[in-house]
């Protein structure tokens, strides 16, 4: 059996997705229904584009309560993950501590981690308090895994198409 196309702008779906990243989407979707307590989860690339997102359609402001996620669209987890992603980078290398695996913020009301992928990009999952740490890392590790060989500067730029068409 021989890959579809990667010819730019070619639709290998009816919803004009190519099988790699209908894959990812379809990971990011099992990631977030199998895992219990995670509120929003996101793709962002090595300079801060979001390419996937748990809730791509979401791009006006939540209520006041901000109980599904971060207040505003979803390219704000995007913004907050590329900015801890950057921040632990840069500590990493003043501290020469080698590369940075995974970053775990606990708050109150909240729990995020950032995960880096092979490629540069990074998974970022915000979670709720009471969430079981272990298991979001061990998913968050399973989807970096499966998701880190197939993220190419071709579907990088598919994703992102796709997140920018959805708002």
């Amino acid at each position: 059996m021989t890959a579809p196309s990667r010819t730019p702008g070619a639709s290998t779906s009816g919803f004009g997705l190519s099988t790699e990243a209908r894959n990812l989407h379809w990971l990011l979707t099992n990631l977030v229904e199998e895992v219990p307590g995670l509120l929003s989860v996101a793709v962002v690339s090595s300079d801060g584009l979001l390419l996937l997102s748990s809730d791509p359609g979401r791009n006006a402001e939540r209520p006041a309560d901000h109980s599904g996620g971060p207040k505003g669209s979803s390219a704000d987890l995007a913004t907050i993950v590329s900015g801890v992603g950057s921040l632990t980078i840069g500590a990493a290398k003043l501290m020469d501590a080698g590369s940075v695996k995974q970053t775990m913020v606990a708050m109150e009301q909240g729990s995020l981690f950032v995960m880096a992928i092979s490629d540069g990009s990074l998974l970022g999952v915000h979670a709720t308090p009471d969430c079981d740490m272990s298991v979001v890392a061990y998913h968050m590790a399973l989807f970096v895994g499966r998701a880190g060989h197939v993220l190419t500067p071709e579907l990088r730029s598919e994703l992102r198409q796709s997140m920018e068409s959805a708002q």
